[in-house]
């Protein structure tokens, strides 16, 4: 008898098939619940309701750096982004470069984003900015209200302000009262053209394939996680998940590179494949713990630097067992 299994995710090219049940986990029933990032994080962080779920990979660092095993990865990257682009100024802040961020007001949704992550991470390390150079607002992009997800403790000497109730730091950014937003996804003032706004690297496309010329990282954002009461009871799950979700790109790939017709209302979008492809070559947006070992060094790195989380992981403790070795076959 298969088992019933929820597992709650957002919605992607590379996990539909999953949802729409084209791909079925070898010896589960799979009930795909759509979830947008920031609810389902939250809800996974503070109540596990989940028995499988789309992570933050910060915050999953941030649990397990104290003690929490409640939650066990597996090596499935559904959301990948370059941050370079999602860096925004107020135009008259005097911020020509990364090094002008210094003594700046710069606005996080929280602090333990993995997309801020990242964002402090390449600053230090490619421009010498450090977090602690920066005067921190932390509180809601787009809507007001927004906490931290699970505890954290800011590291000493970082100066943090959270925001008034009804106050946003897009609001905030286009009337200059912070100088800057490390933003999960385009701030609403950009999205509505405010022109007090600008991106801190305007040409992003170009500098962000040059960071990965560079560095070789492709950064991580989400991975997937199993709570600890469902993986001890099942623990071949973890593998038929990886299996599963392995497919579900392959099957996903295959559709955006079929040239007859489009995946997507993008109309270069073969091309910026194809383009994407050259630079990535094989495997791309690759599964598994050797393929991604280096950026998820990365990001232990950022987070035990940042005070996200409060010892250096080790990778391997990271995710399943049974998924360390494990290999996207399909997809090879």
């Amino acid at each position: 008898m298969a088992l019933h299994l929820t597992l709650a995710c957002g919605d992607y090219d590379r996990t539909r098939a999953l949802a729409d049940g084209t791909v079925a986990p070898e010896g589960v029933t799979l009930n795909y619940v759509t979830l947008r990032p920031g609810e389902l994080f939250q809800r996974v962080a503070r109540h596990r309701e989940f028995p499988a779920a789309e992570m933050s990979l910060a915050t999953y660092l941030n649990l397990r750096a104290r003690g929490d095993d409640g939650l066990v990865a597996i090596p499935v990257y559904p959301s990948r982004l370059f941050r370079h682009g999602y860096i925004f100024i107020n135009v008259a802040a005097g911020i020509s470069g990364p090094a002008d961020l210094r003594g700046k007001r710069v606005g996080a949704e929280q602090y333990q984003l993995t997309s801020a992550l990242w964002q402090r991470g390449l600053l230090q390390d490619e421009y010498g900015v450090s977090p602690a150079s920066m005067i921190w607002y932390l509180g809601g992009q787009d809507e007001p209200g927004h906490k931290e997800r699970a505890t954290i403790s800011f590291p000493p000497g970082l100066a943090v302000h959270h925001l008034a109730p009804q106050a946003t730091l897009s609001q905030m950014l286009a009337a200059g009262e912070i100088d800057a937003i490390f933003a999960p996804h385009v701030p609403r003032c950009v999205r509505e053209g405010a022109p007090t706004v600008a991106r801190l690297f305007p040409d992003f496309p170009a500098v962000e394939a040059g960071y990965y010329r560079r560095t070789g990282l492709f950064p991580i954002m989400h991975l997937v996680v199993i709570r600890r009461d469902v993986y001890e009871a099942h623990r071949w799950i973890a593998v038929s998940l990886f299996k599963a979700f392995c497919e579900a790109k392959r099957v996903a790939l295959e559709r955006l590179r079929f040239t007859g017709t489009l995946a997507a209302m993008v109309p270069w979008l073969v091309a910026a494949l194809e383009e994407a492809e050259a630079l990535f070559g094989e495997p791309y947006w690759p599964y598994g713990l050797e393929a991604n070992r280096k950026e998820l060094e990365t990001a232990i790195r950022y987070a035990h630097e940042q005070g996200v989380a409060i010892r250096r992981l080790d990778v391997d403790e990271l995710f399943a067992p049974e998924t360390l070795a494990a290999e996207c076959r399909a997809w090879q």
